[in-house]
This record gives structure tokens, C-alpha cells and sequence, in this order.
């Protein structure tokens, strides 16, 4: 499953690059863009920025968006994207309750700080992104049920054999699996339906 950016919108307002992070389980992204500059992705990745970054720290505490210049930087971190000519940068941050995932954006320029207005552009982009990527809420059992099977490396003979039904029932409920999924086939559904937790 891939979600539609407007990544020439995406591009105006934040020419430097930008970090999307959507739907963050326990410890990874469902999706995740990342359009940083490389010497940055090199420092951050060398140095092991992940755990002190404010950014990131707010990302996972706060709903909504913020300048990089509002936040705490004891360790500088923010100085050393500066020197990259990473200058402005902001934050955002959603999540819902139902399903407890968070997803966030790191947005960068060089020339000025974000506007107010951009910056609930930005905001608004990521809680639109985060929303579609959920997963849907349409699956049957007897879809997700065939899913897990497809999943533990079972042929639709086999599943056919262990469920009581028919083949041909098998490939309709996969069928209908694929389509709510947007899918093309049986093990991408398996595949899409795992990363959202539904099996």
C-alpha cells in the first residue's frame, strides 16, 4: 500500500526535504518517505542522533506542529543540520485513539522559518496521509482468516481442505480481500494485511 503525496506542494514548502513516518507500530512505519539531504541522513545516522533529537522526542510526546526554533536542543543537534544548511525545520505529529498509532513529519527549508500557514498545510498533508493510510475496517473474518493462511505459506487447495469450503470460495474471499486492500495479489494482500496488524 502506497499513500499519494503532492510532492510538488510537498517540494514548495519544504525545498530542502522532508522525513513522513505513517502509522508507526511498535517500532517501525507502516510507510515512510524519506527525501533528507544524504549528508544529513550520513551525520544523523553515524553520530545516532534518533534518541536525543528534539524533533523526534516532540514527535512521539505532542499532537500538531512545530518549529525546530520552539524546541529544547541541549545537545546542538539542531546546530550541526544547520551547518548542512538545514536552517528551518518543523515538526508534526498525529495519531488516533483507536488504534494507538502516531504518525509524523520532519519538514525542512533554508531561507526563513514556515509560516504559520504553512505550517497547517503541513499538518493538514500529514493527518490527510495518516488517514489514508489506516487500514480498512471492511475485512471480513472469513477474509482475514483466508489471509493468515495465505500468510503461513498454505496453497488455496489447502486452505480450501482446512476451511470446509471450495476453491472457488477461497479465490472470491481473496479476491475481496485484494480489492479492499488494493492489492494485485493474494500474498501483497497477506503482505499489507500483516503490516496493518489485521493478521
Amino acid at each position: 500500500m502506497s499513500v499519494s503525496i503532492d510532492s510538488e506542494l510537498l517540494g514548495r514548502l519544504a525545498p530542502v526535504g522532508h522525513y513522513l513516518a505513517l502509522r508507526i507500530g511498535f517500532a517501525f512505519p507502516l510507510e515512510e518517505y524519506n527525501n533528507l539531504p544524504q549528508p544529513w541522513i550520513d551525520l544523523y545516522t553515524s553520530e545516532r542522533f534518533l534518541l536525543d533529537d528534539p524533533a523526534i522526542r516532540w514527535a512521539y510526546a505532542n499532537e500538531g506542529i512545530a518549529r525546530w526554533s520552539a524546541l529544547d536542543d541541549p545537545l546542538g543537534i539542531f546546530a550541526k543540520a544547520w551547518r548542512l544548511g538545514l536552517r528551518h525545520g518543523a515538526v508534526a505529529s498525529v495519531s488516533d485513539e483507536e488504534s494507538g498509532l502516531r504518525s509524523y513529519g520532519i519538514f525542512l527549508r533554508e531561507d526563513r522559518e514556515f509560516s504559520d500557514r504553512e505550517l497547517g498545510v503541513l499538518h493538514g498533508m500529514l493527518l490527510t496521509l495518516h488517514e489514508r493510510a489506516a487500514p480498512p475496517t471492511n475485512l471480513t473474518q472469513a477474509e482475514i482468516e483466508v489471509l493468515r493462511m495465505v500468510k503461513n505459506g498454505y496453497r488455496l487447495k489447502q486452505i480450501a481442505h482446512a476451511l470446509g469450503v471450495t476453491e472457488g470460495a477461497i479465490k472470491q474471499r481473496l479476491k475481496n480481500a485484494r480489492t479492499k486492500l488494493g492489492a494485485s495479489t493474494a500474498t501483497q494482500a497477506a503482505t499489507l494485511a500483516s503490516g496493518f496488524g489485521l493478521i
